[in-house]
């Protein structure tokens, strides 16, 4: 399976180096002129982010799960302490996925890609590493999220393979750029985890090339009928706070 891609990796890298930097800097704040200080605080209370980004990722072994296309939604964070923040997110995505049929002949297997609508449902854990307080309007940031996929059918498909619903879990990195004290931009790098689970047809030999014993034509040879992939998901949104 492939997990991330070279320049997802890249971009957390450079975020995570960012992190870095903006902790060692924490502790210059003390004695620092008030005034002059690199350090704000960042406001207390709700948020509500408006988020876009990108899905990606390879759909598993056989290319039939989910992924490859934009993804847009929302999210509600509640900062319970300087450090820790709460979040609900929604997001819907159109991705990409193909299409293996394990009844005909192999040259015609493998179709697609199509179009698959998924709705993401989420809650998320984010761990501010400056504390309740931004370095030169940046504020970074690591987090986690587990949720819950639901994917709609895809009625070409016949081989009784289903997505259906699958709990995920999405590690993050990432940071938020505040433009004023209530408005920020923010942009974070993640990886969504879940497993796939392959119909038993994928282990028949197709009716229209079988194979032998010797050189099966079946999708899977074997007793393995489910595979974990992960998934690299960019986000950037724009983000208000509402609270006093």
């Amino acid at each position: 399976m492939r997990v991330v891609s070279f320049a997802s990796l890249r971009v957390g890298v450079a975020a995570m180096a960012a992190m870095a930097l903006t902790t060692q800097s924490l502790a210059a704040q003390v004695g620092h002129d008030p005034s002059g200080s690199p350090f704000r605080d960042i406001r207390k209370g709700h948020t509500l982010t408006a988020t876009g980004g990108y899905f990606g990722g390879s759909g598993g072994g056989f290319n039939i799960g989910p992924h490859r296309g934009e993804v847009f939604g929302g999210r509600y964070d509640i900062r319970t302490a300087s450090t820790i923040q709460l979040g609900l997110a929604v997001a819907r995505g159109n991705l990409d996925r193909f299409i293996v049929n394990p009844f005909v002949t192999l040259a015609n297997r493998r179709t697609g890609p199509v179009r698959q609508a998924v709705t993401f449902a989420e809650l998320a854990l984010q761990f501010n590493l400056s504390g309740g307080k931004t370095w030169h309007r940046l504020a970074p940031f690591v987090g986690a999220g587990v949720g819950l996929a639901f994917a709609r059918s895809t009625p070409a498909d016949t081989s009784q393979y289903n997505f259906g619903r699958k709990i995920y879990v999405a590690p993050s990195v990432g940071f938020r750029f505040f433009i004023t004290d209530r408005l920020h931009l923010r942009g974070e790098a993640r990886a969504a985890f879940w497993k796939l689970n392959y119909p038993t047809t994928f282990q028949a030999e197709p009716v229209e090339e079988p194979g032998t014993e010797e050189d099966s034509n079946a999708v899977i040879e074997g007793n393995n009928l489910s595979e974990w992939t992960a998934s690299p998901w960019l986000q950037v949104g724009l983000g208000y706070s509402f609270s006093p």
